[in-house]
């Protein structure tokens, strides 16, 4: 699962844009118990969701040029020109160059061959989000992809993350961990669009889960305060109880009640 051991490949960070960052921090402030904070005056308006003081994900208000509200997932990178020149050699796009973030580290926004964009983030004196896999903070990740070997080729080429199958009742599930981690390192998953009719009509995209006390409460919490449930609360054996929702401005994610570790 998700922690902040970070390694490279691994998600270390995540962030929403949305046309309204004061409506996007009082819903996620009603969901989650989240506080926003201002990165400073040169910062663009950038700030922090933060939890209990430990920041949870990042979140700045995003003008209509520049796609629609929407969560961006970070990757982990030890360098991220090589891993832009390693994304454009893949096929992928380079929506946002990698830049400086004062000392903190050095991001850039890639797409991979389909058009689905994520981050990259190499760390300078900021390592990644601060809590991971608690209630209210990120717990997995989840690709939504019309063509899965295509992607699974991509990420391994640009990030050097593997993948390997775990069968579950109807089918196998495609689980990713970073390059020699293996299954003690899985980190979120990759879905054939097709196979989950919630995201096939949104179109494909990293989709982050954060880890819910209750499921169904947070569901209904989300809804009064404006969001909406794409998917009711649903059990998945052996995994937890998950939630598709969708922020006030149209931002996708989903929540989870974990099920218990196995013995």
């Amino acid at each position: 699962m998700l922690t902040t051991r970070f390694a490279d490949g691994a998600p270390n960070w995540v962030d929403v844009g949305t046309p309204d960052i004061e409506g996007a921090a009082s819903f996620y402030g009603g969901l989650f118990g989240w506080r926003f904070r201002s990165a400073g005056p040169g910062a663009g308006g950038y700030g922090f969701f933060q939890l209990d003081g430990r920041t949870v994900a990042g979140g700045m208000r995003a003008a209509p040029e520049q796609g629609p509200p929407s969560w961006t997932v970070y990757f982990r990178s030890p360098d991220a020109e090589a891993t832009t020149r390693a994304a454009e050699q893949a096929h992928g796009g380079v929506l946002l160059r990698p830049m400086e973030v004062r000392d903190e580290g050095r991001m850039a926004i890639l797409s991979d061959k389909a058009g689905v964009p994520f981050g990259i983030w190499q760390p300078g004196r900021t390592a990644g989000i601060d809590v991971a896999g608690e209630p209210g903070s990120l717990c997995w990740v989840e690709l939504y992809t019309a063509d899965l070997p295509a992607a699974a080729a991509f990420y391994r080429a640009v990030l050097g993350l593997e993948t390997f199958g775990v069968p579950f009742p109807g089918g196998v599930y495609t689980t990713v961990n970073p390059a020699g981690g293996g299954e003690d390192s899985m980190f979120g998953g990759m879905v054939p669009l097709a196979d989950d009719p919630t995201e096939a009509g949104a179109g494909p995209c990293w989709l982050p889960y954060f880890e819910a006390e209750d499921t169904d409460a947070t569901a209904a919490e989300a809804e009064r305060l404006g969001g909406t449930v794409r998917m009711p609360a649903t059990d998945m054996p052996d995994v937890g109880r998950i939630a598709k929702l969708a922020d006030p401005y149209g931002a996708r994610f989903a929540v989870i009640t974990s099920a218990p570790p196995q013995e």
